[in-house]
């Protein structure tokens, strides 16, 4: 048997395995894979995410949230999900000496994952309970907020949100508008007055990966509408609708907001949030900082990240990308071991990691993956540090 002369520092900081694992749940496989060829090492666990599915159990998970803080606590709101049902959904908060800060994953809400609120016709979802537990949380005096938008079902431009928060949408008889799809396309003028007041004094950060504008060919429907059950027959009405909707409403609040980047996150509640001054953030850059990554990366010999599936959409700014930015810039060499790896993506993936590695080890259906999933993660890491050690002569 090799015989072990120094046990490494590990930093372990993969995303979630979307439809399998979350996040700490593939930092708990991996490191249980590592400890069979090092049961000595220091490992550091720093789950990831980007703004979409698993935001919140990763920051969570950490413990820490921004400044000084003394912990954090998971809550739980009845609010109404995408296709009008009300549903429980999780929320964090993260608190400090001067107040605390609400985490909110939209997909916890309007996710696409919910199957009542997909059964719901797209024309017929609302983000109106984002907006719920947004006020909910102003009612307890939160004034900051980090949103997650990745994951959602939606494609109301945010209508439902800004309803829920006061605004007033009216019909040429001055009628209420549904704040769906189908309702915005009666939609006449917009009455802001009512608006909650509240929200000037907030600090709202945007938690995304996706720079898309609200309308146009690279717009919310055009990229995302299909994914959500828009017919591509559809498409152009849907990003009409969108567009009227906008300018109505940047005129009665007074801020434009549809061509801002990443006003078409979620459906266009990217737009729903910039449009009541929310700032967006690379999602990953924000939770490798609430996870306390760059510290952990100081000493380490070596980190391994990864995602449910990895390809060139990858490098362009999703967690493991960030991940291996900041090892490289730490002068740690980062790995991939992710659920599966596209091989046409292999050239350009291997540019930023030092291997790239999927968990089949043969034939396997994803099904078979999916139910395995925390074995042969595992399984494929403890094989991955048994080359490492041997490249280094352990």
């Amino acid at each position: 048997m090799t015989r072990i002369r120094r046990a490494p520092t590990l930093v372990i900081a993969p995303d979630s395995f979307k439809g399998s694992l979350d996040a700490p749940a593939v930092s708990a496989a991996i490191a249980r894979g590592m400890a069979r060829v090092w049961p000595n090492a220091d490992i550091r666990i720093c789950p990831m995410a980007d703004g979409g599915e698993g935001t919140l159990d990763a920051v969570l998970s950490s413990g820490t949230g921004p400044g000084q803080q003394a912990g954090t606590a998971r809550r739980s709101c009845t609010v109404t999900g995408a296709g009008g049902a009300r549903k429980g959904a999780a929320y964090g908060l993260l608190s400090a000496l001067d107040g605390p800060t609400a985490v909110i994953e939209t997909a916890q809400i309007v996710g696409i994952t919910d199957a009542a609120g997909m059964a719901v016709d797209v024309a017929h979802r609302s983000t109106r309970g984002v907006g719920e537990l947004v006020r909910a949380l102003l009612d307890d005096g939160v004034r900051r907020f980090m949103i997650g938008l990745g994951g959602s079902s939606t494609n109301d431009g945010g209508a439902g949100m800004l309803a829920a928060l006061g605004l007033r949408l009216r019909d040429p008889a001055g009628g209420e508008v549904t704040p769906t799809p189908q309702g915005l396309a009666a939609l006449a003028r917009v009455d802001a007055d009512g608006l909650d007041p509240r929200l000037g004094e907030c600090t709202i950060t945007i938690l995304s990966d996706v720079d898309n504008p609200l309308c146009g060919p690279h717009g919310a429907t055009a990229t995302f509408g299909p994914q959500k059950g828009v017919r591509e027959d559809a498409i152009a009405a849907f990003d009409a609708t969108l567009a009227r909707y906008a300018r109505i409403t940047e005129a009665a609040v007074g801020r434009e907001a549809a061509t801002n980047l990443g006003a078409g996150a979620a459906g266009g509640l990217g737009f729903a949030l910039q449009l009541v001054g929310a700032m967006p953030r690379a999602g990953a850059e924000v939770v490798a900082d609430l996870v306390g990554l760059d510290a952990a990366l100081q000493g380490a010999d070596w980190l391994i990240t990864g995602e449910g599936r990895s390809d060139v959409q990858t490098l362009g700014g999703k967690a493991p990308f960030v991940v291996a930015r900041r090892a490289r810039a730490a002068g740690v060499a980062p790995t991939l071991l992710s659920g599966a790896v596209d091989p046409a993506a292999l050239p350009d993936l291997g540019r930023v990691f030092a291997g790239c590695f999927a968990l089949p080890a043969g034939p396997m259906t994803l099904a078979e993956c999916i139910e395995r999933a925390e074995t042969l993660l595992a399984d494929r890491a403890e094989q991955i540090a048994r080359l490492w050690a041997a490249a280094r002569g352990e």
